[in-house]
């Protein structure tokens, strides 16, 4: 499926979310500069943008992982084009199979892509194994807003607006009614910050973004 949409798949991001990701990925960037960040990794990395915004941070080794090809390939011509190369790396993988020994990363990265993990758990499981102890993690997700009025116009945008828009570009309804439908079910706030908890991860904090449809998930390894 991302696959299909890998070609549209960013100038669809910014505009359904009328460019504000961008602005998530700083606060993304912000928050790790604060920790140990000489090893990063970035689960299910699509294209390549927060790796990309993470490629300020003074690193050794910026890794992405995604389980597509064609995302990767978009991504890897993106890193090209912006002399990134050398610091990052894209390789092709399963978030819940990692390839990498235990205890290798300092921090950890997901954006939009937790509600895709098969087994959310053993995702999240593998994710703490290749941190380092005290190592961070980082979410960033879809979630619903509270406010009533919000939550009322964001259902009609999920539920309309993006399918629409989605097979508009990418003239694939499938894959953005399957991304609107997986937003409205994955659980979020407290309810995912105790997944975390449950997985064996402390200091689970959330932060709600843009009126609430979207949340950036802190947590760290024991």
């Amino acid at each position: 499926m991302f696959d299909e949409i890998s070609k549209t798949y960013d100038v669809l991001n910014r505009i359904i979310t009328l460019g504000i990701d961008s602005v998530w990925r700083r606060k993304i960037y912000r928050i790790i500069k604060k920790f140990k960040h000489e090893f990063v990794l970035d689960i299910a990395t699509g294209t390549g943008d927060l790796i990309i915004e993470l490629s300020k941070l003074n690193t050794k080794k910026i890794i992405g992982v995604d389980i597509s090809p064609k995302m990767l390939e978009i991504g890897k011509e993106k890193l090209k084009k912006r002399g990134l190369s050398k610091k990052i790396t894209m390789l092709s993988g399963d978030s819940e199979d990692l390839e990498f020994k235990d205890k290798t990363f300092d921090v950890v990265t997901v954006a939009f892509g937790v509600r895709n993990f098969e087994n959310l758990d053993k995702g999240l499981n593998e994710i703490k194994r290749v941190l380092k102890p005290k190592g961070v993690l980082i979410i960033l997700e879809t979630a619903i807003p509270k406010n009533w009025f919000i939550k009322s116009l964001y259902k009609v945008y999920m539920k309309i607006f993006m399918p629409v828009i989605g097979f508009i570009f990418s003239k694939n309804f499938y894959a953005y009614n399957y991304l609107s439908n997986s937003s409205k079910v994955f659980p979020h706030g407290k309810s995912f910050n105790n997944i975390l908890k449950k997985n064996g991860f402390i200091d689970v904090e959330d932060s709600p973004q843009t009126f609430g449809v979207a949340s950036i998930y802190f947590a760290k390894k024991r």
